[in-house]
């Protein structure tokens, strides 16, 4: 019987602490996963190529002129 409820609070308070957490994360990002290493936020729209005007990632085109390796 005690062990039956013990394991019960043990599960609620796992459930608690994982929503819990997620809801932070959700909430409050921190900056690393806002941003690349390159300073580019995650979610941002294409670019046009001045010459051939396709779509480039800005991740791209940041690590062009910045001159990163590839």
């Amino acid at each position: 019987m005690i062990a039956r409820l013990l394991m019960r609070l043990y599960v609620t308070a796992a459930a608690i602490a994982a929503v819990g957490a997620l809801a932070y994360i959700y909430l409050q990002p921190p900056e690393s996963m806002r941003r690349s290493a390159d300073g580019v936020p995650y979610f941002s729209s294409r670019v046009s190529h001045p010459v051939t005007g396709e779509p480039l990632r800005l991740n791209d085109l940041a690590q062009h002129y910045k001159g990163a390796r590839r």
